[in-house]
């Protein structure tokens, strides 16, 4: 037998080379049998399917979407809320055939993947609007939406509500009888430390809006609020933070976390110094991430659901990619998800001390 092309195929299966070029690209237009048929077929025949660049060419569409990083790729699988999402985008898509090219925002010279890898659109995952790997993607006009972060004008978005999770865990403490809180959060540019303003604590988006919520419980009810940022949602930064919090005269008697990782680390450095967790100091965290039920005792925190935003983004992005081509049913423009959040309650809250 001499080249096996898509006709090939077809004329063995006994469907038209488009159902056969289908199978390949467009898999949700076949049925399931079919498509297993279609590809068993080929696999017979030796055939690997379409040649990449060819059918770029051809359809004027890549096949793949980005997923544009704040950091390296090895670092955003460390982090179990990044790789949770991750894992969610790429099942959301898996039935379309897109491919997922996940791009860090920095690279040599010679090659930044913002500009240079084929792709039909991006996802901005927690990236500002004016880091540069964002203006690449905008000066190539891809659709784009944006997660945790807000979108730049024009692009579609999926962010957390966070306001009312983490003004709930606020009023939480509150109830409890705490009238000295902490707040402990990323301030990435910021001086470490006590923020001599609590309301003006944080920087980046997640972090002033979770900020936004608690003071909109803290401020009204006229508590003292002592604020430290930190310079990255680490370990090594968030225990710094809670040292310089806990050496002061006066320390809060509770503590509202940037992330779980964040209260995780708190509860260690205070055990060290002798305080019992909730008796001594309250703890509460922020994603519900696994962490937040293997602590001890385990964190009161903020749901976030990881796959419901996973799901929303992917989604959201194969519209905003529709409504760019112009397709039919494709959205009039922008579309904006807000993912809901929750209060979980466990053992590391209590009464305030007497």
């Amino acid at each position: 037998m001499g080249r096996v092309t898509l006709q090939t195929i077809a004329d063995q299966v006994g469907v038209s080379r488009m159902t056969v070029s289908n199978a390949f690209s467009r898999p949700d237009q076949l049925s399931t049998e079919l498509r297993e048929r279609v590809l068993a077929t080929a696999e017979k025949l030796g055939y690997a399917g379409p040649d990449p660049a060819a059918r770029v060419l051809a359809r004027g569409t890549t096949g793949a979407v980005g997923v544009l990083l704040t950091e390296s790729v090895g670092t955003a699988f460390q982090d179990p809320i990044a790789a949770a999402f991750f894992g969610a985008v790429a099942e959301e898509l898996a039935p379309t055939g897109l491919a997922v090219a996940l791009l860090p925002s920095v690279g040599s010279a010679a090659m930044i993947p913002a500009r240079d890898i084929p792709m039909d659109g991006a996802l901005v995952y927690a990236c500002a609007g004016d880091l540069g790997a964002v203006s690449f993607l905008l000066r190539r006009r891809l659709p784009l939406v944006f997660v945790d972060q807000a979108p730049v004008e024009g692009a579609s978005s999926v962010l957390l509500d966070d306001r009312p999770g983490a003004r709930a865990a606020a009023q939480h403490l509150l109830d409890l009888g705490h009238r000295h809180v902490g707040i402990l959060t990323t301030g990435f540019g910021l001086p470490p430390g006590v923020a001599p303003d609590p309301a003006e604590a944080g920087t980046g988006y997640v972090s002033r809006e979770r900020v936004a919520g608690w003071m909109s419980a803290l401020g009204p009810a006229g508590v003292r609020v002592t604020a430290v940022n930190i310079t990255d949602n680490s370990e090594e930064y968030a225990a710094e933070g809670i040292r310089t919090m806990l050496a002061l005269p006066d320390r809060p008697t509770a503590v509202l976390c940037f992330s779980d990782l964040v209260a995780w680390t708190v509860e260690q450095v205070a055990r060290e110094q002798g305080l019992r967790i909730p008796e001594d100091l309250s703890v509460v965290g922020y994603d519900d991430s696994p962490v937040a039920r293997n602590a001890q005792p385990q964190l009161t925190t903020v749901r976030q659901d990881l796959a419901a935003k996973g799901r929303a983004a992917a989604t959201t992005l194969t519209r905003a990619i529709a409504r760019s081509r112009g397709e039919a049913g494709a959205p009039d423009g922008p579309e904006h998800v807000l993912v809901p959040t929750e209060l979980v309650v466990r053992g590391s809250t209590g009464p305030a001390p007497a």
